[in-house]
Order: C-alpha cells, then structure tokens, then sequence
C-alpha cells in the first residue's frame, strides 16, 4: 500500500487547507518537510530500519512527504500518539497509540531515532506541561524537529483572527463565546471556552528556547516575519 490522497481527501481539499496541495499551508508543511527529511535521511545512514515517534502527529499530515516515505516505506516506522489513538490506513508505515505526550512516564525505555512534532506543544494547557512535553521529546531520541506558530506573527493560526493571541484573556473567551472562530464552532459554555482559549496558547521565539534549550532554533518566515518557531536537534 503506498500513501496516496484518496476520494474522501479529494472531496474534503475546500474545507481543509492542510490537505490541499495548492494551499499556502501545505506548501509551508512541504518545504517544512525539507528539514525533517534531512534527519531521516541521517538516521537512515546509521541503521537498515528505523522508528520515528510522532507527538500528537496524524497520517495526513505525512502526505507532504508522500513520494519519500513511500522510497523508504520498508525502512520506516512512523508511531502517531495522541490523546486517543488515530485510525490508519497505510499500516505498513505508520501505527497509532493513545498517550499524553505530557506524561514523565511516557514510553519508558523506549529510544527512537526521531521525535516529530508539528504544531502540538502549544496546545498543551499550561507551561508546566510544555515542560513536561520537551522533556519528553529530548528524552525519547537523540534527533528532534519540533514545530509551533510563532507568538509574534500577527496573524493567529487557529482561532484565525489578526491579533488574536494580543488580547486579555477574557476578551478572547469572550470572542470565542460569541462567534466562531477559525477551526472552532461559537462556544457558548464560558468553562468550555476558557479551556479552548488555554489549550490553544501560542508561545515566543525565547520561550521556545528555554523548552528545548539544547536544540537549534530556526525560523519559518512569510512576509519577511517570522511566521513559526522549529527547534532542530541533530545527530
């Protein structure tokens, strides 16, 4: 079986930006892309086959290296965790695990030859668990490409709204109350607000620093700003 974009995926490329090979977001994910090949392409020079684990990862998202992967597909293992386990389709390359990628314990003497994450950390809740999360991700191999929408980019990625990540808390609980916002329907219930608001906190350039300080920070950028925060650690 080899990745391919499939009917459902065809009908879906409107609504969806991400999976839409014309879209300024996949192009962004595909040059992305270009960074997390190179890490593959080192761990490969030292092993036959090889385990990539995936935070909060999911199978479309790897359509934007979908010629490379299916090279290599007998080389490759790609673990997704997340909060529930995905479905997947092409299990010859990838399979799914529930987990919180918070947790200390998580995969405990588990090793991997490459930690991805692609737009997660800012969705953990608190800092505490952003802690907690890069731990994790320096622990479980010894090569991570982590990803995550930079604070200061004007445009805010998720809620889609300019601005949005610069207003008092209670303004933005406020806003999402009222209407909806970017991905997320109008969320009446201000307690089910709050904790949409808190699960979706975008995080700057130095704090992304301090969280994986042993890493190299590298900028995407659009317009000359720039738009999103990687943190790369190499062999």
């Amino acid at each position: 079986m080899t990745l391919s974009f499939g009917p459902s995926l065809q009908k879906e490329e409107r609504k969806n930006p991400y999976r839409d090979p014309e879209s300024l977001e996949f192009n962004f994910r595909a040059r992305r892309f270009q960074r997390i090949r190179r890490l593959i392409e080192d761990a490969l020079d030292e092993k036959q086959q090889i385990n990539i684990l995936d935070l909060g990862g999911t199978e479309e998202y790897w359509q934007i290296g979908a010629d490379f992967l299916n090279q290599h597909r007998h080389r490759l293992k790609i673990t997704l965790l997340n909060l529930e386990a995905e479905e997947v389709e092409d299990k010859g390359i990838f399979e799914a695990f529930a987990g919180d990628a918070a947790d200390p314990k998580l995969l405990q003497g588990e090793r991997f030859d490459l930690v991805h994450s692609n737009s997660v950390v800012e969705h953990m809740g608190s800092w505490d668990r952003m802690l907690r999360f890069a731990e994790n991700s320096k622990r479980l191999s010894r090569r991570y490409f982590v990803q995550t929408p930079n604070f200061w980019f004007p445009f805010e990625p998720h809620f889609r709204l300019p601005g949005f990540q610069y207003l008092p808390r209670s303004i933005q609980v406020s806003l999402v109350q009222r209407f909806q916002l970017g991905f997320f329907p109008r969320t009446p219930d201000r307690a089910e607000a709050c904790t949409l608001v808190r699960h979706n906190t975008l995080i700057s350039a130095a704090q992304m620093q301090r969280l994986f300080d042993d890493g190299n920070i590298v900028f995407e950028k659009f317009a000359f700003l720039n738009k999103s925060i990687m943190a790369i650690r190499a062999r």
